[in-house]
């Protein structure tokens, strides 16, 4: 092979591989806005985590928020509703999975492990029924204490969950899920 033979040969691998290179950049250039599009808008983002004053909820009472478009019931619960909670055998649950974003996936659904504090005055969860999407009211259902205290009731196709959360009777295939969550001071819950 001459010379001017291996040099041709370098000249055209030169070529090719720029060409190649040169497309991969275009291509990128051309793919990108549309995988960009994908990504969450700024307003989306804002919302991703919000604090929440809870510092007015009364004791057997609760407030709805709403976060990532979804409502989200924060309840401050009596003495007999953690009670009743708590004495349910996990046996007893349709669900027994806690279904909470702050534990591990196979966390039992003791009312512990539902409960924003050890005491577990504050309960957070999805105000979302896990049937087909309906908005549970509160205090109401079979599982409310006397008097309508605590529980909630989707009256679209009757499912029931207890002062837990936890679904105790109907359609609804699983307990209402807790969100990521974290009180940041006393009086102030981070969702997100």
């Amino acid at each position: 092979m001459s010379n001017a033979e291996h040099h041709e040969g370098t000249r055209r691998d030169f070529l090719y591989y720029a060409t190649a290179g040169a497309g991969a950049v275009a291509t990128g250039a051309a793919v990108w806005p549309l995988v960009n599009q994908m990504n969450p808008s700024a307003d989306v983002l804002a919302l991703s985590s919000i604090r929440v004053d809870v510092s007015g909820v009364a004791e057997g009472s609760q407030i709805t928020v709403k976060w990532l478009g979804k409502p989200v019931f924060i309840r401050r619960r009596t003495p007999s509703e953690i009670e009743d909670a708590r004495s349910v055998d996990v046996s007893d649950l349709v669900d027994q999975v806690a279904r909470n974003a702050n534990l591990d996936g196979s966390a039992e659904a003791t009312d512990e492990n539902r409960a924003m504090d050890e005491s577990g005055e504050w309960l957070v969860q999805m105000g979302v029924c896990t049937h087909l999407g309906c908005v549970p009211l509160g205090n109401a259902g079979d599982f409310a204490l006397d008097g309508g205290v605590g529980g909630w009731f989707c009256p679209c196709h009757g499912s029931h969950y207890d002062t837990s959360g936890r679904i105790r009777k109907g359609p609804a295939p699983e307990n209402l899920p807790v969100p990521p969550a974290e009180f940041v001071d006393e009086t102030t819950i981070l969702l997100g």
